[in-house]
């Protein structure tokens, strides 16, 4: 018999029992919903609502049933209908009457926004501290690649001399970006809707802010049809981790054309990459290619539950149940991107050398060029109009600026002398862009002790 029987007077339909069970995916929360239970149990005793001897056997049995999950010994079907009304029966079946009593001015919304709550903190920060570990990677390549010049591209196209450790660590602020994105919505939802009940709270002399400490909230929700219909955390969350996941598909897709013959700045080791099944030279980035091909599916899970919700009149309804599984795939999915990235990091070869003949071939000490001429008193425009004609001539030569003679520069212009090959050396270049977030290495030092005192301070407050 259904724990709401009383009001109906037949049984649910089997194919409605199905359809309306939510216990297969929401089994899942069992830990935050024996959590809530116990709390709201001790709450309703301290206010002299629940006998401590019940409250006794209520906290007891629900500890015994936590265990007997964990264990394997408890099988849900859908008989149970969702998690919640699985933990009570249980418990109703194991220590009798004090489990009836457990339900008192609660109700399934408020308990599963509590539930939902409860998870969503405890996979905030364990994404946090799965980002962590992939920063600190990011920071030890960083830190080894000073000096280790590459091609800056825009439009794909080479653009202006860099380093490896400056275009790593454009991907540490993005992480950074993420960390902060996760603790503003960590601290916007970190609100209790325990005791809201069904919406309009209940007629017993509850201490909602009690129950909301013991569960490590900073308050009670101020209201309680919001308590009960808020998922915008959910939201937040799903926009967080699509930002997130744009953020590793973008980094994910430098290494594919890293990887590639065509570029052949990186190669991956062995246990990170997989072969062809037809093809025996093949050496694929499949790791990669579906963290790619994920982030659309975390972008689904955020679209599913923004069309969910966009037309829900207050307070609960039963549509919200939908929630759960858009966020479930989402963190799942995150999760198991940020689990195997780092090591991916960590074990991969960089050809150092094929990416300085990039950059040397690439023109890409041009707008250094440029900048010479312009520091001995010519105006830029005239200077670029000089340096892109120079560039014109060792196309046609298939020569490099560097290789070309102080006698063929002067032809162009007679300001250039003989320190002109300083100004345009690639590891001058990019000393030279000694500006505050610019690649040179004294630079990306300052950046790599701002990004490693955020990780400190973040691992700081996860202890």
């Amino acid at each position: 018999m259904k724990m709401w029987a009383g009001r109906f007077q037949s049984e649910t339909n089997a194919l409605v029992n199905d359809f309306n069970a939510s216990i297969h995916f929401d089994q899942r929360l069992y830990p935050y919903d024996i959590q809530g239970s116990i709390a709201h149990s001790q709450m309703l005793q301290k206010q002299g609502i629940l006998s401590e001897e019940d409250q006794k056997q209520i906290e007891q049995g629900l500890l015994e049933i936590l265990d007997e999950i964990q264990e394997g010994k408890i099988e849900f079907t859908s008989e149970y209908e969702d998690i919640h009304m699985c933990i009570e029966q249980l418990l109703t079946e194991k220590i009798g009457a004090a489990g009836k009593r457990l339900h008192t001015a609660r109700s399934r919304n408020d308990q599963v926004a509590l539930d939902m709550r409860l998870f969503v903190k405890d996979h905030i920060q364990k994404i946090q501290s799965q980002i962590i570990v992939l920063s600190q990677e990011l920071l030890s390549l960083a830190k080894s690649n000073l000096t280790t010049i590459m091609p800056g591209y825009t439009h794909l196209q080479r653009a202006q001399p860099i380093t490896f450790a400056h275009t790593i660590m454009a991907y540490a602020q993005m992480l950074r970006r993420d960390l902060i994105r996760l603790s503003n919505t960590y601290s916007l939802m970190n609100e209790s809707p325990l005791g809201s009940g069904a919406l309009a709270t209940t007629t017993y002399p509850i201490d909602r802010f009690y129950s909301a400490a013991l569960l490590g909230f900073d308050k009670p929700t101020s209201n309680s049809i919001d308590g009960v219909s808020d998922r915008d955390y959910c939201l937040e969350l799903l926009s967080d981790l699509s930002i997130l996941m744009m953020h590793l598909s973008r980094f994910s897709e430098e290494i594919i054309a890293w990887c590639s013959w065509e570029f052949k700045f990186i190669e991956l080791d062995d246990a990170y990459a997989t072969g062809s099944s037809i093809m025996p030279q093949k050496k694929n980035p499949d790791i990669c290619e579906l963290v790619r091909g994920k982030t659309g599916r975390v972008y689904g899970d955020m679209m599913a539950l923004f069309t969910t919700l966009k037309g829900l009149p207050l307070a609960y309804n039963k549509d919200m149940q939908e929630d759960k599984e858009s966020v479930f795939d989402a963190i799942d999915t995150v999760e198991m991107c940020l689990s195997v990235l780092p090591k991916m990091c960590q074990t991969m070869t960089l050809y150092t050398n094929t990416m300085y003949q990039a950059a040397k071939k690439g023109f890409l000490n041009a707008t250094d060029c440029a900048d010479y001429l312009t520091k001995k008193g010519l105006p830029f425009r005239d200077a670029y109009k000089i340096t892109g004609q120079i560039v014109a001539f060792c196309n046609k030569k298939g020569a490099s600026l560097d290789e070309l003679s102080l006698q063929t520069l002067k032809e162009f212009h007679p300001l250039f002398e003989e320190n002109v090959f300083e100004a345009i050396d690639l590891l001058n270049c990019v000393k030279q862009r000694n500006v505050y977030g610019g690649p040179s290495p004294e630079q990306v030092e300052i950046q790599i002790e701002e990004i490693t005192r955020f990780l400190a301070k973040m691992e700081a407050e996860h202890e």
